[in-house]
C-alpha cells in the first residue's frame, strides 16, 4: 500500500517555550477510497529539530502493516540527514560527530530508524510548503498542539 506522511513541528524557535507536532498519514485502500488520519500531540517543551522528528515517528509508527512511504516535510534536518546519510555515518563513529561531540536527539533518531525499518521510506523536503495544501495543514496542527493545554514533557529534555 501507498502512503503519505506530511509533517510539522512548531516548536516556536524556543528551546523552553511551547512546541507541537502535527502529522496527516493518507492513502488509498483497496476499494479505491482515499482516507486521512491526523495526528497533533499537544504541548511540548522541547527544541524544533526534536517537534519534526517525533512528526515524522508518529506517522511511521502509526502504519500497521509495511508500506512504501513518501513522507513530507519541511524540515531539512529531517530529511538531509536521511539523503545525505548523516545517520549512517553517525552509527559508523558511534553516534559521534568530530571528535567526541556526540550527535544530538540520538534517542528519537534510534527511534525513527526503528518506525521506518519495515518500509520503503522517500523523504522529500517540501520547501515553503509550495505546492502541498496538506502539508499547510500540518503546519496548523502543529501551532494548535503548541497552543494546546495538553503538557507532555520530551523525555529528552531535562
Amino acid at each position: 500500500m501507498k502512503v503519505t506522511i506530511y509533517t510539522d513541528g512548531a516548536a516556536r524557535g524556543n528551546p523552553d517555550g511551547p512546541g507541537g507536532y502535527g502529522t496527516i498519514l493518507s492513502y488509498i485502500d483497496s476499494k479505491g477510497t482515499e482516507h486521512i488520519r491526523e495526528y497533533s500531540a499537544g504541548y511540548v517543551r522541547t527544541t524544533n529539530n526534536r517537534m519534526e522528528l517525533l512528526a515524522a515517528i508518529i506517522g511511521l509508527e502509526a502504519l500497521t502493516k509495511p508500506c512504501e512511504v513518501t513522507l513530507y516535510s519541511d524540515s531539512q534536518y529531517l530529511v538531509k540527514a536521511f539523503n545525505d546519510h548523516w545517520i549512517d555515518g553517525w552509527m559508523k563513529k558511534g553516534w559521534k560527530r568530530s571528535g567526541n561531540e556526540p550527535v544530538k536527539n540520538v534517542d528519537l533518531w534510534q527511534r525513527l530508524l526503528k518506525a521506518k525499518e519495515p518500509h520503503q521510506v522517500t523523504f522529500c523536503w517540501v520547501k515553503g510548503h509550495n505546492g502541498h495544501p496538506q502539508n499547510e495543514r500540518c503546519d496548523e496542527l502543529a501551532t494548535t498542539a503548541a497552543d494546546g493545554s495538553n503538557l507532555l514533557v520530551d523525555e529528552g529534555v531535562s
